[in-house]
């Protein structure tokens, strides 16, 4: 784990709790709903609509193959949640929502596609999470980091989000698209043809786009989006292919936790090797 979720007292999930194994959606519900730390492992496909809500002091962890089809997980108010190695499809509302002030979230080696709204959205106050190594595919509205203009008397000072490695695999926009948080850490990500757009920084957020490897990428990273006022953003150390580099402005505040990062050029490779579901053993 790397990033804002090992600040804060760090990120345990589920920790040595004991482990259930659910495959179906009435038991993932109930697992996810239950007081105290767990270890959930999804097992197969499982078919279910709407939000599950997820309590505090959970781990869940994908065996392989396993997918949660149509649905998607909300963690909402509640805190140290780890998800891994999952693969989403066709929800129809997020598949991953993160609200309300939750705090310390590792969301990691997950893939995500042809859903309705965000693959990840983070919002409403939330703080200290980590994405990474994900994959998106097929997919419009990606990672939404600050849900509204006029949302920054609970955001402000909060929203302190990384991203790194992850495979933005033509996935259209919001990879992600920040308001208010800063500093936000977007670092060696892969952006491979994102027909919208790479990364807007708004509100007045803080946003270092860091050793990222953009590929077929027309608007690679800006300040402003929609009717969103700019953001702040520091680029340095990305690798442009048949991409121009983007729209900088204003400082940063610094990044508090140590970090390795890698050659940007090599990112590509290093990405793809290892983003998305089915690339770890958990």
């Amino acid at each position: 784990m790397v990033g804002w979720a090992t600040q804060n007292g760090g990120t345990t999930g589920g920790g040595s709790a004991a482990t259930t194994t659910v495959t179906n959606a009435s038991a993932l519900t109930s697992a996810l709903n239950a007081t105290g730390a767990a270890v959930i492992r999804v097992s197969g496909t499982i078919s279910c609509s709407g939000m599950l809500r997820v309590r505090s002091n959970k781990t869940i962890l994908g065996n392989s193959g396993a997918t949660i089809a149509g649905c998607g997980l909300n963690i909402s108010g509640d805190r140290n949640v780890i998800i891994r190695n999952l693969t989403f499809r066709d929800w129809n509302d997020d598949a991953i929502n993160v609200q309300e002030s939750a705090t310390n979230i590792w969301i990691d080696h997950n893939s995500f596609s042809n859903g309705y709204d965000g693959a990840v959205d983070i919002k409403r106050g939330s703080d200290f999470v980590t994405v990474s190594w994900n994959r998106v595919f097929n997919h419009d509205k990606t990672m939404l980091l600050g849900h509204s203009d006029d949302n920054g008397s609970q955001d402000i000072g909060h929203l302190r989000v990384s991203y790194h490695h992850n495979w933005f695999d033509g996935s259209n926009q919001r990879n992600p698209r920040v308001r208010f948080g800063n500093p936000v850490h977007v670092f060696n990500n892969y952006y491979r043809a994102n027909g919208g757009y790479g990364v807007a920084s708004t509100e007045d957020a803080g946003v270092l786009v860091e050793g990222n490897y953009f590929e077929n990428v027309d608007d690679t990273y800006h300040l402003g989006e929609g009717d969103s006022g700019p953001g702040r953003l520091v680029a340095r150390n990305n690798h442009f292919v048949n991409s121009p580099a983007g729209q900088t402005g204003g400082s940063v505040a610094s990044i508090p936790y140590p970090y390795q990062l890698d050659t940007a050029s090599g990112v590509k490779s290093i990405v793809t090797a290892g983003a998305g579901a089915g690339r770890i053993t958990v």
